[in-house]
């Protein structure tokens, strides 16, 4: 089976260039609702069975990632969102996970926290902990959330799978390729980097550390599925990377 770790639903677009395709000076696009076959028919093109999909983060939009993932519980799972700083962050978790999301994204740098504060973050992953989500975390070469910065609470959360989304790319994929090495349960996720940053952490880590993802629509699953045969060649260790981890840290063995 091909499960993609790492791809984004936005139902409201708002007023962001980034979102909307706007052209500067230009009024967004009216609101229309996420169509799900954009993203189910871009995973049929590239054979990709099952895709992990969270809020891009510019909003969180737990309701409608529940939504989603309960009309095509077969293709899609979905990863919710919070911001810890919130009062209700941790009933937040234990909401959403009883209602079918299956993980937690943080996004430190959009949502303003550093990422190695125990005082907000304790209590995020003793609440994944107890309900058994794993966490995946954003560092896209961000100050806010280095991969030793991630190490630093997740180390105190063994029992916590941790992704490191983008493998902390590009600056910092040494560090995130050191904290996969030296902490089990601390995986590298693909979307965003170089073939030969992922060579680089296949040649150190082994195909067990590594989660293929794609960040559809940023990139698409056809693009990742070729940059991951062109990085790790042996077939055994590519099912690995293109599933058999993810199923394996979900628990879907």
């Amino acid at each position: 089976m091909i499960i993609d770790a790492y791809n984004t639903t936005q139902d409201r677009r708002g007023r962001s260039d980034y979102l909307s395709g706007a052209r500067p000076g230009e009024e967004p696009p009216a609101y229309t609702p996420f169509d799900p076959q954009r993203i189910l028919d871009r995973m049929d093109a590239a054979g990709v069975d099952k895709a992990m999909v969270c809020s891009l983060s510019q909003r969180i939009e737990n309701d409608f990632l529940i939504d989603l993932v309960g009309r095509y519980p077969d293709r899609l799972f979905g990863f919710g969102q919070v911001m810890p700083q919130a009062e209700d962050a941790v009933d937040e978790i234990a909401r959403i996970a009883e209602a079918g999301l299956v993980g937690l994204k943080l996004h430190p740098s959009l949502h303003g926290y550093h990422v190695a504060d125990h005082g907000l973050l304790d209590p995020i992953f003793s609440a994944c902990a107890e309900l058994g989500l794993p966490v995946l975390i954003n560092a896209l070469d961000d100050a806010f959330c280095a991969p030793f910065a991630i190490e630093e609470v997740a180390k105190y959360f063994p029992e916590v799978p941790t992704i490191i989304a983008h493998m902390g790319a590009v600056w910092n994929v040494p560090e995130a390729i050191i904290v996969a090495e030296r902490n089990p349960h601390i995986s590298l996720e693909t979307s965003a980097t170089l073939v030969s940053d992922v060579k680089r952490a296949y040649a150190r880590l082994g195909a067990g550390k590594i989660l293929m993802g794609s960040e559809w629509p940023g990139s698409d699953f056809d693009l990742e599925r070729m940059k991951i045969a062109k990085a790790i060649p042996d077939a055994a260790d590519r099912a690995l990377v293109e599933g058999g981890n993810m199923a394996r840290l979900m628990g879907w063995e």
